[in-house]
């Protein structure tokens, strides 16, 4: 069976080649209307037309690759958030890779100087370590960076865009409602690095103001084992919390396991709070009350965001956008 071509697209979608060749190359222009976009997009889905990706990049000087950053790949928190990226890069014919850089500055800065010779045509990413001045090199060098955040940001001047939830007022939002059923000693545990700090500072804000005094442990990482132990930990140490505040859903689920080993009834001797709303938490028991940052939607915009910096003008102030949160409301509580 022949490929179909650019020329084919072109006839069936009664438009120029040259403007088939704009759209499908991820490019934009004023005389492309939106409704002529889509209907090249759609005459190419129809005849099953695939870019020749070498001869493309000889001629664009792209990779048609964008690369999602992330910590942890074995986070089920991830997953959604590049399927969410993944969904409109698809749509805009540019491949998606995963880089999993355990959170560390080596792995970060590793990628960073991998990025810059030439691998990738943009980037959307979780960072850990970096701060705005280190991607400065790469986004001047063409490559546009999104990060996805977890503290309130404020653009800058270096052409970076931001799209965060704020998890200082979301682990707010999770004390008060545990301080409105009634608890006044919560205990929270933490990983360390990446949103450790906001969510922490969010809880003793909430805890204070409410009365209760704080107790956190923090430990190394953001796992199943880490809630485990750091739970071990706080019943050891006297506080005698009526309720535990993970800083995310596989720390929550070493909470649990702590506790039913223990023979702690979960919740009514302990209630349990996680953060992230990964796909277990509906699945554990009791099923996890857990703060939702609707990942999926945030990879979306992300990805928008990123391929508007391709299309467009690279050296625009850096944006900064508010995503938001929701508490989901399970048995654990």
């Amino acid at each position: 069976m022949r490929r179909a071509t650019q020329r084919d697209v072109a006839r069936a979608a009664g438009v120029s080649q040259a403007a088939v060749s704009m759209v499908l190359s991820g490019g934009t222009s004023p005389s492309i209307s939106t409704e002529t976009h889509e209907r090249i997009v759609k005459a190419a889905a129809e005849l099953g037309y695939t870019p020749n990706r070498f001869a493309q990049a000889l001629r664009t000087s792209r990779t048609m690759t964008i690369a999602c950053v992330v910590p942890d790949i074995s986070n089920p928190f991830y997953p959604a958030l590049m399927r969410g990226v993944q969904s409109v890069t698809d749509g805009e014919n540019y491949d998606l890779i995963a880089f999993n850089t355990d959170g560390t500055p080596d792995r970060e800065r590793h990628f960073l100087a991998w990025a810059r010779q030439g691998r990738v045509d943009g980037v959307v990413g979780v960072f850990f370590t970096l701060r705005a001045s280190d991607f400065r090199p790469l986004v001047e060098s063409g490559v546009p960076v999104v990060r996805i955040e977890s503290s309130k940001k404020q653009g800058g001047p270096i052409a970076i865009d931001d799209i965060y939830v704020d998890s200082r007022a979301a682990a707010e939002a999770v004390t008060n409602y545990l301080t409105s059923r009634g608890h006044t000693r919560i205990a929270m545990v933490a990983g360390r690095g990446g949103p450790q700090g906001t969510r922490v500072e969010g809880y003793k804000a909430a805890l204070l103001a409410a009365g209760g005094t704080p107790h956190v442990v923090i430990v190394d990482e953001f796992s199943e084992a880490g809630g485990l132990g750091a739970a071990e930990t706080v019943l050891a140490s006297g506080y005698k919390p009526t309720a535990i505040f993970a800083a995310n859903d596989l720390m929550a689920i070493g909470v649990m396991q702590a506790l039913r080993e223990r023979g702690i009834e979960i919740p009514g001797e302990i209630a349990v709070v996680g953060f992230d709303d990964i796909s277990a938490a509906k699945l554990v028991t009791p099923p996890l009350t857990t703060v939702t940052q609707f990942q999926r939607d945030m990879g979306v915009k992300a990805a928008q965001i990123l391929m508007h910096r391709l299309r467009g003008p690279r050296g625009e102030a850096g944006t900064a956008i508010e995503m938001p949160f929701g508490l989901i409301e399970r048995n654990s509580t």
